[in-house]
């Protein structure tokens, strides 16, 4: 094989690790749903996939995670929460792969662009949701204050255990090697 194939394959089967791991984390905090919509345990492996194997894979993995979830454990429900966090967590991984693809591989950088990610994910979240709303496929008033409670407030613990771990974890992948993207 050459190394375009193994690399290819390598982005593959890490994306399906990663997968399992977003589809499997949020039974960790699945007992006390408050701490599991706070931890966001399902945005870490999609984000890393991001940085690891690139903006398509990320995406991919993101968007299928929220929606597979939904499939199989039923959990979280399908509208509106499954498909706005599909484009949510595909638009996370999306952004933090092209951009550290983009600006450099250094700590600064893989901040920024898990920062950006960040932001436009949460922005995506609530565009999703406004269509949804105008639609009528789910309840609610869609404006700034909602974007804002539902993705940023409520999700503070998450926010943070992702700007604390996710540079970590791409520093020390970066150091052994076992970067893709």
């Amino acid at each position: 094989m050459s190394r375009r194939t193994n690399r290819s394959l390598a982005k593959m089967l890490y994306s399906a690790m990663f997968l399992s791991l977003a589809l499997l984390l949020p039974f960790l905090t699945s007992q006390i749903p408050e701490i599991g919509s706070k931890l966001l345990p399902m945005h870490l492996p999609v984000i890393l996939c991001g940085f690891v194997c690139g903006p398509f894979w990320g995406a991919t993995v993101g968007a299928s995670a929220p929606i597979l979830r939904s499939l199989i454990f039923t959990r979280p429900e399908m509208f509106p929460s499954a498909v706005t966090m599909a484009v949510e967590l595909a638009t996370y991984a999306f952004v933090a792969g092209l951009l550290y693809k983009k600006l450099g591989k250094n700590i600064f950088m893989t901040y920024l662009a898990l920062i950006t990610a960040m932001i436009c994910g949460r922005l995506m979240w609530g565009g999703v949701m406004f269509v949804l709303i105008f639609l009528g496929m789910a309840k609610g008033e869609i404006g700034f204050s909602l974007i804002w409670a539902h993705t940023v407030l409520q999700g503070i613990p998450g926010i943070t255990l992702q700007l604390v771990a996710i540079p970590i974890i791409v520093n020390v992948l970066k150091k052994n090697r076992l970067m893709l993207n």
